[in-house]
Protein backbone atom coordinates (compact mmCIF):
# COMPACT_ATOMS: atom_id res chain seq x y z
CA UNK A 1 0.00 0.00 0.00
CA UNK A 2 3.02 2.50 0.64
CA UNK A 3 4.42 2.02 -2.28
CA UNK A 4 0.90 1.98 -4.29
CA UNK A 5 -0.24 5.71 -3.12
CA UNK A 6 3.90 6.86 -2.88
CA UNK A 7 3.44 8.07 -6.47
CA UNK A 8 0.16 9.94 -6.15
CA UNK A 9 -0.44 13.85 -6.09
CA UNK A 10 -2.55 15.72 -4.66
CA UNK A 11 -3.94 19.52 -6.27
CA UNK A 12 -4.05 22.40 -3.96
CA UNK A 13 -5.44 22.90 -1.08
CA UNK A 14 -3.41 19.93 -0.25
CA UNK A 15 0.00 21.10 0.48
CA UNK A 16 1.33 18.60 2.42
CA UNK A 17 0.92 15.01 2.32
CA UNK A 18 1.91 12.86 5.55
CA UNK A 19 2.49 9.08 5.41
CA UNK A 20 3.18 7.70 9.15
CA UNK A 21 3.39 4.39 7.80
CA UNK A 22 6.87 5.43 5.89
CA UNK A 23 8.38 7.42 8.68
CA UNK A 24 6.93 5.73 12.01
CA UNK A 25 6.89 2.58 10.29
CA UNK A 26 9.02 1.28 13.58
CA UNK A 27 6.13 2.11 15.54
CA UNK A 28 3.41 1.32 13.87
CA UNK A 29 5.04 -2.29 13.17
CA UNK A 30 5.89 -2.83 16.92
CA UNK A 31 1.55 -1.75 17.24
CA UNK A 32 1.18 -4.90 14.87
CA UNK A 33 3.83 -7.28 16.33
CA UNK A 34 1.83 -6.38 19.65
CA UNK A 35 -1.40 -6.90 19.10
CA UNK A 36 -1.96 -8.01 15.59
CA UNK A 37 -1.98 -10.91 13.44
CA UNK A 38 -4.88 -13.13 14.92
CA UNK A 39 -8.35 -13.46 14.13
CA UNK A 40 -10.84 -11.37 15.99
CA UNK A 41 -14.30 -10.57 16.20
CA UNK A 42 -14.79 -7.43 15.04
CA UNK A 43 -12.50 -4.83 13.04
CA UNK A 44 -12.77 -1.50 13.67
CA UNK A 45 -11.79 0.62 10.54
CA UNK A 46 -11.36 4.34 10.92
CA UNK A 47 -10.72 6.99 8.41
CA UNK A 48 -7.48 8.13 8.15
CA UNK A 49 -4.77 9.81 10.43
CA UNK A 50 -5.36 12.62 12.22
CA UNK A 51 -2.66 15.60 12.78
CA UNK A 52 -1.76 15.15 16.97
CA UNK A 53 -2.59 10.96 16.68
CA UNK A 54 -1.20 8.69 14.21
CA UNK A 55 0.73 11.23 12.45
CA UNK A 56 2.53 11.70 15.82
CA UNK A 57 2.82 7.66 16.66
CA UNK A 58 2.51 5.53 13.99
CA UNK A 59 -0.54 4.23 15.85
CA UNK A 60 -4.39 4.50 14.70
CA UNK A 61 -6.08 6.96 17.07
CA UNK A 62 -2.50 7.40 18.26
CA UNK A 63 -2.53 9.96 20.85
CA UNK A 64 0.73 9.82 22.43
CA UNK A 65 -0.19 9.46 25.93
CA UNK A 66 -2.03 6.28 25.57
CA UNK A 67 0.49 5.25 22.60
CA UNK A 68 3.64 5.18 24.98
CA UNK A 69 1.68 4.41 28.69
CA UNK A 70 -1.63 1.97 28.23
CA UNK A 71 0.20 0.37 24.31
CA UNK A 72 3.53 0.58 25.86
CA UNK A 73 4.72 1.64 22.15
CA UNK A 74 8.34 2.93 22.49
CA UNK A 75 9.79 2.39 18.69
CA UNK A 76 11.29 5.79 17.10
CA UNK A 77 9.52 8.07 15.31
CA UNK A 78 11.32 9.54 12.39
CA UNK A 79 9.93 12.48 9.99
CA UNK A 80 8.88 13.20 6.94
CA UNK A 81 11.10 15.08 4.28
CA UNK A 82 9.05 17.96 4.17
CA UNK A 83 6.07 19.42 7.12
CA UNK A 84 4.10 22.13 7.43
CA UNK A 85 5.53 24.20 10.04
CA UNK A 86 2.50 24.54 11.82
CA UNK A 87 2.13 20.35 11.70
CA UNK A 88 5.20 19.43 13.09
CA UNK A 89 5.83 16.00 13.70
CA UNK A 90 7.04 15.16 17.28
CA UNK A 91 6.54 11.97 17.73
CA UNK A 92 5.47 9.54 21.00
CA UNK A 93 6.42 13.07 23.24
CA UNK A 94 3.95 15.22 21.30
CA UNK A 95 2.64 17.60 23.89
CA UNK A 96 -0.79 18.42 21.94
CA UNK A 97 -3.01 15.12 22.73
CA UNK A 98 -5.86 13.89 20.24
CA UNK A 99 -9.17 14.35 21.25
CA UNK A 100 -10.43 11.18 19.10
CA UNK A 101 -7.78 9.14 20.21
CA UNK A 102 -8.35 9.65 24.19
CA UNK A 103 -12.57 9.03 23.61
CA UNK A 104 -11.11 5.67 21.83
CA UNK A 105 -8.43 4.53 24.40
CA UNK A 106 -10.11 5.55 27.10
CA UNK A 107 -13.30 3.52 26.14
CA UNK A 108 -10.92 0.14 25.47
CA UNK A 109 -9.16 1.16 28.96
CA UNK A 110 -12.44 1.31 31.16
CA UNK A 111 -14.42 -1.52 29.33
CA UNK A 112 -11.28 -3.81 28.64
CA UNK A 113 -8.64 -3.04 31.04
CA UNK A 114 -5.48 -4.05 29.37
CA UNK A 115 -4.58 -3.50 25.60
CA UNK A 116 -4.13 -7.13 25.34
CA UNK A 117 -8.26 -8.16 26.19
CA UNK A 118 -9.21 -5.45 23.73
CA UNK A 119 -7.21 -7.13 21.00
CA UNK A 120 -8.23 -10.94 21.75
CA UNK A 121 -11.44 -9.76 20.23
CA UNK A 122 -11.02 -6.49 18.32
CA UNK A 123 -8.41 -4.87 15.71
CA UNK A 124 -8.10 -1.42 14.29
CA UNK A 125 -7.28 -0.56 11.15
CA UNK A 126 -6.64 2.61 9.45
CA UNK A 127 -8.06 2.55 6.31
CA UNK A 128 -6.12 5.53 4.50
CA UNK A 129 -2.62 6.21 6.02
CA UNK A 130 -2.41 9.57 4.81
CA UNK A 131 -2.58 12.89 6.50
CA UNK A 132 -3.48 15.95 4.13
CA UNK A 133 -2.68 19.16 5.03
CA UNK A 134 -3.69 22.21 3.35
CA UNK A 135 -1.47 25.35 3.00
CA UNK A 136 -3.36 27.18 5.76
CA UNK A 137 -2.46 23.91 8.15
CA UNK A 138 -5.99 22.67 8.02
CA UNK A 139 -6.36 19.27 8.12
CA UNK A 140 -8.14 17.88 4.78
CA UNK A 141 -10.10 14.53 5.23
CA UNK A 142 -10.36 11.87 2.75
CA UNK A 143 -14.15 12.59 1.76
CA UNK A 144 -13.02 16.44 1.02
CA UNK A 145 -10.62 15.63 -1.73
CA UNK A 146 -11.17 15.93 -5.55
CA UNK A 147 -13.44 12.87 -7.16
CA UNK A 148 -10.68 11.81 -9.56
CA UNK A 149 -8.07 11.92 -6.27
CA UNK A 150 -10.42 10.11 -3.87
CA UNK A 151 -10.80 6.99 -6.31
CA UNK A 152 -7.00 7.13 -6.89
CA UNK A 153 -7.33 6.40 -2.28
CA UNK A 154 -9.89 4.10 -2.65
CA UNK A 155 -8.66 1.36 -5.22
CA UNK A 156 -5.28 1.59 -3.29
CA UNK A 157 -6.93 1.26 0.58
CA UNK A 158 -9.91 -1.22 -0.84
CA UNK A 159 -7.37 -3.58 -1.70
CA UNK A 160 -5.31 -3.04 1.66
CA UNK A 161 -8.96 -2.87 3.32
CA UNK A 162 -9.55 -6.75 1.78
CA UNK A 163 -6.30 -8.10 2.43
CA UNK A 164 -6.91 -7.62 6.36
CA UNK A 165 -10.17 -8.57 6.52
CA UNK A 166 -8.79 -11.70 4.78
CA UNK A 167 -6.24 -12.02 7.88
CA UNK A 168 -8.24 -11.15 10.59
CA UNK A 169 -11.46 -12.72 9.33
CA UNK A 170 -13.79 -10.53 11.44
CA UNK A 171 -17.65 -11.52 11.91
CA UNK A 172 -18.38 -8.02 12.21
CA UNK A 173 -17.14 -5.45 10.50
CA UNK A 174 -16.90 -1.63 11.66
CA UNK A 175 -16.27 1.91 10.28
CA UNK A 176 -15.83 4.49 12.47
CA UNK A 177 -17.66 7.35 10.96
CA UNK A 178 -19.33 7.39 7.97
CA UNK A 179 -16.95 7.56 5.23
CA UNK A 180 -15.35 4.51 6.55
CA UNK A 181 -18.44 2.56 6.98
CA UNK A 182 -19.09 3.28 3.51
CA UNK A 183 -15.50 1.87 2.37
CA UNK A 184 -16.63 -1.25 4.85
CA UNK A 185 -19.24 -1.92 2.72
CA UNK A 186 -17.78 -1.59 -0.22
CA UNK A 187 -15.02 -4.61 0.88
CA UNK A 188 -16.52 -6.51 2.95
CA UNK A 189 -17.02 -10.36 1.62
CA UNK A 190 -20.62 -12.07 1.33
CA UNK A 191 -22.28 -12.76 4.99
CA UNK A 192 -20.28 -10.63 6.92
CA UNK A 193 -22.19 -8.22 9.58
CA UNK A 194 -21.40 -4.48 8.59
CA UNK A 195 -22.04 -1.00 9.86
CA UNK A 196 -20.83 2.14 11.65
CA UNK A 197 -20.42 4.00 14.63
CA UNK A 198 -20.40 7.22 15.60
CA UNK A 199 -16.66 9.16 14.98
CA UNK A 200 -14.95 10.32 18.52
CA UNK A 201 -14.43 13.55 16.28
CA UNK A 202 -14.15 16.77 18.56
CA UNK A 203 -16.06 18.35 15.47
CA UNK A 204 -18.57 16.03 16.57
CA UNK A 205 -20.55 17.61 18.60
CA UNK A 206 -22.87 14.37 18.91
CA UNK A 207 -19.58 13.07 20.81
CA UNK A 208 -18.74 15.49 23.17
CA UNK A 209 -21.06 13.32 25.84
CA UNK A 210 -21.42 9.75 26.69
CA UNK A 211 -19.47 8.87 23.16
CA UNK A 212 -18.61 6.24 24.85
CA UNK A 213 -22.29 4.53 25.69
CA UNK A 214 -23.50 5.56 22.47
CA UNK A 215 -21.16 3.26 20.59
CA UNK A 216 -21.87 0.61 22.72
CA UNK A 217 -25.10 0.78 21.52
CA UNK A 218 -23.68 1.34 18.44
CA UNK A 219 -21.72 -2.19 18.72
CA UNK A 220 -24.93 -4.07 20.41
CA UNK A 221 -27.06 -3.15 17.68
CA UNK A 222 -24.50 -5.00 14.99
CA UNK A 223 -24.39 -7.86 17.85
CA UNK A 224 -21.10 -7.38 19.72
CA UNK A 225 -21.39 -8.19 23.06
CA UNK A 226 -20.11 -5.56 24.98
Amino acid sequence: MVAALAPLKFRLPVAFVYNPLEYARKPHEEYVRKYGGKIVEVLLVSMNPGPFGMTQTGVPFGDSVFAREFLHITSEVEFPEKMHPKRPVIGLNCPRREVSGQRVWSWVQARFGTASAFFDRFWIHSYCPLLFVESSGKNRTPDKLTPSEKASITSVCNEALRGVIAVTKPRVIVGVGKYAGDRVKECAPPGAQVGDIMHPSPANPKAKKDWDKLIEGQLRALGVDI
